[in-house]
């Protein structure tokens, strides 16, 4: 065979004849896809967009119905995984921060011990710190808490009805609460140093 695609064809008696023209293969270079083809084609990046696009009012409606700042936290009793009763308005007069949290979280191994050391620097000006555990198994919270080392009380959350009151979106997230029970600050990810001293300045320095 050629390169312009022109083969020969012996015949038995000897003979020889020219044939032109490109072999057939098993596709045909050119050939039409199946229309189902094309209609996924063509509607997959629409039905990606929409996701994307409705994930992202999801998140966005969530967090303009999250508690406001400036106005009362919201009130919740629980039992610590010791069983011993933890109400916010027991906490009153009291700056308070409210952790959401959890074993299977990351970044949360990093911020334990800066709520660890904000929680002992600050124990003469009566911080509190209370943990919230989010979608978590008690076993594993309890693990996580004695190798982190932590000393303030955290509350299992079995309903979700905490994570809901406030809007939660994931953990970790932290709640600055003042003296009088109002929320002044909303950390959404992870804290870092700077962001646990400006959030801790509003709350501490304020008094009742």
């Amino acid at each position: 065979m050629t390169s312009t695609g022109t083969s020969r064809v012996i015949h038995a008696e000897g003979g020889e004849a020219t044939v032109t023209g490109r072999p057939k293969l098993g596709f045909v270079a050119g050939s039409h896809l199946p229309r189902r083809y094309l209609v996924v084609a063509a509607v997959l990046p629409l039905v990606l967009l929409v996701i994307l696009v409705a994930s992202l009012v999801s998140r966005a409606g969530l967090l303009a119905s999250g508690p406001r700042i400036g106005a009362p936290a919201p009130q919740f009793a629980v039992a610590d995984l010791n069983g011993n009763p933890i109400r916010l308005a027991d906490l009153r007069g009291r700056p308070v921060i409210v952790n959401f949290w959890a074993s299977w979280c990351g970044p949360c191994v990093e911020e334990f011990p800066l709520l660890q050391s904000a929680l002992e620097a600050h124990r003469a000006q009566g911080l509190a710190v209370v943990g919230i555990i989010y979608n978590d198994r008690s076993e594993s919270a309890r693990r996580f808490i004695a190798r982190m080392r932590a000393t303030w009380p955290s509350a299992m959350d079995p309903a979700g009805g905490l994570a809901k009151d406030y809007n939660i979106y994931g953990p970790p997230e932290s709640f600055f609460i003042d003296r009088n029970g109002t929320l002044l600050g909303h950390q959404i990810g992870q804290l870092s140093a700077r962001d646990l001293d400006r959030q801790l300045s509003a709350i501490l320095n304020k008094e009742p």
